[in-house]
């Protein structure tokens, strides 16, 4: 039973001011991982304050890596390529990145490493994680049909070549780190382009990595070295924000120093195709990664649709688009997204859900939803599931909703931005 009391979230009239957020989540796992396995002393300003990266660093500590963290500031003294046998079972907690991208590089120790996690954790399928694991020469066990916990026996991997049957950077990468410690060389081959974090981080790590198209092979004995680095701000948490003063024609709302990777920024053609008026300043990179400082002015909103590398690409943004989606003139569809099913929750049956409960019409379908534009929506009792983007995205929704609408569970945004609600706050005029 939930005993944290709901957030309750008042209609807005305007969205407005400057905001900067914690570091991307999907940049610090990555970092932080590498880090344990590089040589030397990685220094890392801005990490993501979410829970999920906590737990990537609990986990990093486990095997024997020294972590120093002062809130956004943390020092990682790497290992090199061998780690600490750890004490006990790995701890996860909700981070399905933390799992599926370490289960790589634990593939390739030589000891027996068990991984677990929460509840919503240990109902996510990590048998697309086994199959290569297993054809490199790991022994991976799970329980019910390939879900955690996991308990991986590394040792002595070979290369291969992967095609993956289903887009997924986290796949991508735990294959990729796993080529680490391969002999030979380990290529990776995407049915659509993902996120390229991965690629990125090991480069900045100084490992070489050869690209071929929808091809990427790593070879096997590259020694890592540590760096030092500011991780931009969090695009999938900036996504809530921009839609929020998509909401409001008029609108003008600033982020800075956000991340601008390529593979991540299709959210500003999105929203640009749906009306909202969206520029860019202050473009630079470090480490492969564009970062620059959005501005964003609210205006009359369109629908449109979202499929095929699209989905792939907006994946985690999907919730925040949908949540405005009833707000649009024309409506919006999405397909091709059956991955949101296997979230922290069902979020393609929460979206649904939660529009219903606050007066919308909306479509479920296996792949996605079809949400009709032109709809006024009322606040209403909302529940998140305990999924984080759920949260945030009907917080958004709620902004410009007849009444106030009530959040169960919405302490969950801790996975990836505990201050979520108070940036909202600070940025919602009424």
């Amino acid at each position: 039973m939930n005993l944290v009391p709901p957030i309750v979230i008042r209609p807005a009239r305007n969205v407005a001011g400057c905001l900067r957020l914690p570091g991307d989540k999907s940049i610090s796992h990555r970092y932080a991982m590498l880090a344990a396995i590089a040589e030397g002393s990685t220094h890392l300003e801005n990490f993501s304050t979410g829970a999920d990266c906590a737990s990537t660093l609990g986990c990093v500590k486990a095997l024997g890596v020294a972590v120093e963290r002062s809130e956004n500031r943390v020092v990682i003294h790497g290992r090199g390529q061998k780690l600490q046998s750890p004490t006990g079972p790995l701890d996860c907690g909700n981070s399905g990145s933390t799992m599926r991208m370490l289960s790589g590089i634990l593939a390739g120790q030589e000891f027996s490493s068990e991984l677990t996690g929460d509840e919503s954790l240990s109902r996510r399928p990590m048998a697309r994680i086994m199959a290569p694991l297993e054809m490199m020469g790991a022994k991976i066990t799970a329980q019910n049909g390939g879900r955690p916990p996991l308990r991986v026996t590394g040792g002595k991997l070979r290369g291969i070549r992967y095609n993956m049957p289903v887009a997924s950077a986290q796949v991508k990468s735990c294959v990729l780190f796993a080529g680490l410690f391969a002999t030979g060389e380990t290529s990776v081959v995407e049915p659509v382009r993902t996120r390229d974090h991965s690629e990125l981080a090991l480069r900045a790590f100084g490992a070489e990595l050869a690209p071929a198209g929808a091809e990427i092979t790593i070879a096997g004995g590259q020694k890592l070295k540590a760096i030092a680095a500011v991780i931009p701000g969090d695009i999938s948490s900036a996504a809530f924000f921009l839609c929020a003063a998509g909401l409001f024609p008029g609108s003008q709302l600033t982020i800075e120093d956000v991340l601008m990777n390529p593979t991540r920024a299709r959210l500003l053609d999105i929203l640009i195709l749906m009306g909202i008026g969206i520029s860019v300043t202050q473009l630079e990179e470090q480490h492969g990664e564009l970062r620059g400082t959005v501005k964003v002015e609210g205006r009359a909103l369109k629908g449109g649709t979202i499929a095929g590398a699209d989905a792939a690409a907006l994946i985690d943004e999907i919730p925040a688009l949908a949540a405005i989606a009833p707000y649009t003139a024309g409506g919006v569809e999405i397909r091709d997204a059956r991955e949101l099913r296997i979230k922290e929750s069902d979020r393609i049956a929460a979206i649904a859900a939660n529009l219903r409960a606050m007066g919308a019409q909306v479509e479920e379908r296996d792949d996605g939803l079809k949400i009709p534009g032109g709809q006024r929506l009322r606040g209403a009792e909302i529940d998140s599931l305990g999924d984080h983007r759920i949260a945030m995205a009907f917080a958004v929704a709620a902004l410009r909703a007849d009444g106030e609408t009530r959040i169960r569970g919405a302490e969950a945004a801790v996975i990836s931005y505990p201050g979520f609600f108070d940036a909202l706050e600070r940025v919602a005029e009424r």
